[in-house]
């Protein structure tokens, strides 16, 4: 095979040529980026795109008939529990004496929900509070809520049983529950859902009615 002479394609072009052609070359590409539209700008043109600012949005929770189904712990903005964090923090307990336990027979209360009362059945919440026990105030306070636990121990946790533990206000301890008290911290950051400390606070009481009185511990934060 042959391969064709190329010798009289490298003659045509010279040196200046090759220049010439390559500063045409620069120069159009100078003259399509500056002087062609640019496609974003129908962004500008089209109101739906106009850069997604004023853009036809869709507003799924515009209306009050849609149903949504929201994260657990959400507060709408309706509003939710009330915060009584500071007068708590100042040893004040006018707020938390004044709360009632919504639970009667275990069935929950539309007042300690965020939303719409969502009944639980006795045997349920039963459960829920012994689950939450076990998982945050066990260690500390003993499966049976004599201050025995394992950590319990070591930092002198008190026991849930003596009289005058027995003497608090279901609002009082639910209070412990939601914003911690001397050694206990706070655990409504993790437990939540109002109903769920309400079912700790049953599972207290529950605890306290199953063992005799203990004497009370002298001394001691209230």
């Amino acid at each position: 095979m042959q391969w064709p002479d190329t010798s009289s394609f490298r003659s045509r072009w010279s040196l200046p040529a090759a220049a010439a052609a390559l500063a045409l070359l620069v120069g159009g590409c100078d003259w399509y980026y500056n002087d062609v539209p640019s496609p974003d700008d129908l962004m500008h043109v089209i109101p739906w795109f106009d850069h997604m600012i004023y853009s036809r949005a869709v507003h799924p929770y515009s209306r009050a008939d849609i149903p949504r189904n929201t994260v657990d712990g959400t507060v709408p903005v309706t509003g939710g529990e009330k915060d009584w964090s500071l007068e708590w923090a100042a040893a004040k307990t006018t707020t938390a004496d004044a709360l009632q336990n919504p639970t009667v027979n275990g069935v929950s209360g539309p007042e300690v929900m965020t939303g719409a009362a969502v009944p639980r059945l006795p045997g349920t919440l039963d459960a829920k509070g012994d689950t939450l026990f076990q998982t945050y105030c066990a260690v500390c306070h003993g499966e049976a809520g004599a201050g025995n636990g394992l950590v319990g121990r070591k930092i002198g946790a008190p026991s849930l049983l003596t009289a005058r533990a027995r003497a608090y206000t279901d609002g009082y301890v639910y209070s412990i529950v939601r914003y911690g008290r001397g050694l206990m911290p706070r655990y409504g950051d993790k437990v939540y859902e109002p109903i769920d400390r309400w079912a700790i606070v049953n599972r207290v009481r529950k605890l306290q009615a199953a063992a005799p009185a203990e004497p009370p511990a002298p001394g001691g934060p209230k």
